[in-house]
């Protein structure tokens, strides 16, 4: 593999593990971390996960996260350590989480409904059948273990609905925006002085860009808060086919070309973000403080001696997949 493929696995990787560190725990969660061999794996606020129910997330987790864009990560040895820290880092933080989330739920009087659960012991059903005799000898579970991991994840799930339901949902269509433009940004005063001065001449700005721009893009697409604030505000401002003069900003000049001042395919799927942020925010107040009143455990031991690795026997990687399918409709 070329170094420039290799230099991008490994800033995949670092963002994912950034990104199961935000997702997976909140501000609350460090966790004591006693050492006792135990078939537990982790221990919280008195509900625990099992070495077999790891080894279910584990499992999965790295046959989902050990492909990049086509390339095997596992393939790639001066990548592996970094994957297999990846791995269980989001796996502890995923179980850790469930558990937390399941204890608020509880605090709260949230429990599943018959109906619920009905539709969990539905996909437990059809995730366990999907198992091969290689893969159920190694997870050491069985159909009422996966049962009980779905319930868990499903509470979870109600928990997080529950305390996001009154969020408000409408997202007007210039807070949303996104736009398609091109940029040329210079650093020094007499560089924007000789953009300026083609610009005014009548001077195309793709043909300017391509000799002046310092940027890494010429061609962006950016909503709000992307840009600097004067830029952002000169930009949207702007007609198609028209360009702002010279924004001086921090970090140098700025000219923007605007070709499309509403994108809006991304700008509906860019109100979706900004409410999932507001929910996200709403929840993280609430567990973020639940979070640490609770006790948290992971058998050190144990955990450690669990493996990570591709096996071309145990391909699982359709945990999540048949929840969603069973389940996905319950708490949307």
């Amino acid at each position: 593999m070329k170094k420039k493929g290799k230099k991008r696995i490994a800033a995949v990787l670092c963002t994912g593990m950034l990104l199961a560190c935000m997702a997976g725990c909140g501000k609350g969660d460090s966790l004591h971390v006693p050492q006792i061999m135990s078939r537990q794996v982790l221990k919280v606020d008195g509900e625990s996960y099992s070495l077999a129910e790891a080894k279910v997330y584990l499992l999965n987790y790295q046959n989902l996260y050990g492909t990049v864009a086509g390339v095997d990560l596992w393939q790639q040895e001066s990548q592996e350590d970094l994957l297999k820290d990846y791995i269980k880092n989001l796996t502890i933080a995923q179980m850790t989480k469930i558990l937390s989330m399941d204890s608020l739920a509880k605090s709260r009087d949230i429990v599943l409904e018959e109906e619920e659960v009905a539709e969990v012991a539905k996909a437990a059903k059809a995730y366990y059948e999907s198992l091969n005799d290689t893969e159920l000898a190694y997870l050491e579970v069985n159909e009422t273990d996966i049962q009980k991991l779905y319930e868990d994840y499903a509470l979870a799930q109600k928990l997080y609905k529950s305390l996001t339901v009154d969020i408000n949902s409408e997202v007007s269509d210039d807070e949303a925006r996104i736009m398609d433009a091109m940029q040329i940004v210079v650093s020094d005063a007499k560089t924007a002085r000789e953009v300026k001065k083609a610009l005014k001449g009548g001077g195309d700005f793709s043909t300017l860009a391509s000799s002046y721009n310092e940027a890494e893009e010429v061609k962006i697409q950016f909503g709000r808060g992307e840009l600097p604030q004067e830029v952002e505000k000169a930009a949207f401002a702007l007609d198609n086919g028209s360009a702002t003069s010279s924004i001086k900003t921090d970090n140098g000049y700025y000219f923007i070309y605007c070709v499309n001042k509403f994108n809006e395919e991304l700008t509906d799927a860019n109100k979706i973000k900004i409410v999932q942020k507001r929910e996200k925010a709403a929840f993280g107040d609430v567990y973020d403080a639940y979070s640490r009143t609770i006790s948290k455990k992971i058998y050190q031991d144990t955990w450690q001696s669990l493996d990570v690795g591709r096996s071309k026997e145990m391909l699982t990687d359709s945990f999540f997949a048949v929840y969603q399918e069973y389940c996905g409709e319950l708490f949307s």
